[in-house]
């Protein structure tokens, strides 16, 4: 490939949890809306940024997507995939940018307006007086971090509430900010959301959400009945059934018992919770006061969560906490430049033109096999990708539990290929 030939790479960035027929159906329209013969796809490993568990495994997602169109799947560095939309946003583009090849990246929105998108993200990125003095002010009233950023930004441009306050617009103007910080040359395009919204629960004629199939999924689980049923199928592209029926699907309130212990352990070593990502002074009181609650993580959740703190951000406090995601893990991940490496975790064979290209071009180490990791990091990167490792053991662990089975782990499971 030669330096122009970047358009025919398109990057999404996802965590297909799970895969269903509105993800598939964007990764088509990506590549033609791009132009490109090949799409790469940046996913979230076993947990995501709402902060939970992924509800399947990263490899049967990885292979879901290559069914459905990716070429190639990459992990995003665990501490950033469970964090804020700002980093999660940041640490996508700065892997797709640091490969070298990808021409433009493809994100779905409610507004279906890369221009008001664009507009937003220019205002975030910049920081003029007037939106830093509104924000400020917001915060020292007690809005939350998303209320205080869209009063700031309703001040600063005449945007319609709508697109501060959707899912899919605050991460699109976050990869959109994140393209302009960079100065990246990758293009930024928008879809419109189809179907049912983020969080919509119920299933829709055309395209059901995510969160959709997770509570059904976890209603039949919970009830003891069918747990792969018909209704979420309906929801899923055609081949849904061949990847899940021998998948084994995990919930947030299995990883209940290895929280409390976590909580229990750090406060009899007298371990800072404030030094964990997203743990305020304030929010760690109340998880001491707690303590003995043995709750569930649900009902942690629920006991923690006041007018200041968001039902996600105390999920994804508690879910650094039992991770050990400190403030100062983000600040070097930061430092890295967010992305130090590209793990690969499947890849269509008729797309090896593209990782030949990634190790020529890129200005990252391409990781295909886990042993070889120790030869190509160092640093913060080794650092990163060994916390990638135990966020993936530690989530076997859990599904190996409840299961009664066992699983390869990081170093005995294969990349996922497809021919």
């Amino acid at each position: 490939m030669t330096k122009n030939e970047n358009a025919y790479i398109v990057g999404i960035i996802a965590e297909y949890n799970p895969l269903h027929k509105g993800h598939a159906w964007h990764i088509q329209k990506a590549k033609e809306l791009a132009g490109a013969k090949y799409c790469i796809a940046v996913m979230s490993g076993d947990f995501v940024q709402r902060g939970a568990p992924a509800i399947f495994d990263k490899y049967t997602r990885t292979a879901m997507a290559l069914e459905a169109g990716a070429d190639l799947v990459l992990e995003m560095p665990s501490i950033f995939a469970a964090s804020s939309a700002e980093d999660f946003a940041a640490c996508g583009i700065a892997l797709l940018d640091r490969l070298g090849v990808v021409g433009s990246v493809c994100f779905g929105s409610e507004c279906g307006n890369m221009e008001e998108i664009s507009r937003a993200a220019s205002i975030l990125a910049s920081e003029p007086d007037l939106y830093t003095a509104a924000l400020k002010e917001q915060l020292k009233k007690g809005f939350t971090w998303p209320q205080a950023r869209a009063h700031a930004l309703s001040l600063t441009g005449d945007f319609d509430k709508e697109l501060l306050d959707s899912p899919n617009n605050i991460l699109g103007i976050e990869y959109a900010k994140a393209l302009i910080r960079r100065k990246s040359p990758i293009r930024p395009i928008t879809v419109l959301r189809q179907g049912s919204g983020y969080h919509d629960t119920g299933f829709s004629d055309v395209f059901c959400s995510a969160s959709a199939i997770r509570k059904e999924l976890e209603a039949n689980a919970s009830n003891g009945g069918e747990w792969l049923p018909a209704s979420v199928l309906q929801g899923m592209p055609s081949f849904a059934g061949h990847f899940l029926e021998p998948a084994y699907p995990v919930f947030l309130n299995d990883f209940s018992t290895l929280l409390n212990t976590a909580l229990l352990r750090m406060t009899a070593a007298s371990d800072p919770l404030e030094q964990y990502l997203d743990v305020s002074d304030d929010l760690a009181a109340r998880i001491r006061k707690e303590l003995l609650s043995f709750s569930s993580f649900e009902d942690r959740i629920g006991e923690l969560k006041t007018r200041q703190y968001t039902y996600t951000r105390i999920s994804r406090a508690l879910l650094h906490l039992l991770l050990g995601i400190t403030d100062q893990e983000i600040m070097a991940g930061r430092a890295a430049d967010y992305a130090p490496y590209a793990r690969v975790l499947g890849f269509h064979r008729g797309a090896s033109a593209v990782l030949s290209d990634i190790k020529k071009r890129g200005t990252i180490p391409l990781i295909t096999k886990t042993a070889d990791a120790g030869n190509l990091l160092e640093g913060t990167a080794w650092e990163m990708f060994q916390k990638d490792l135990f966020c993936s053991h530690l989530y076997q662990a859990v599904v190996s539990g409840k299961y009664h089975t066992h699983l390869k782990n990081e170093y005995t499971h294969s990349v996922v290929m497809k021919s």
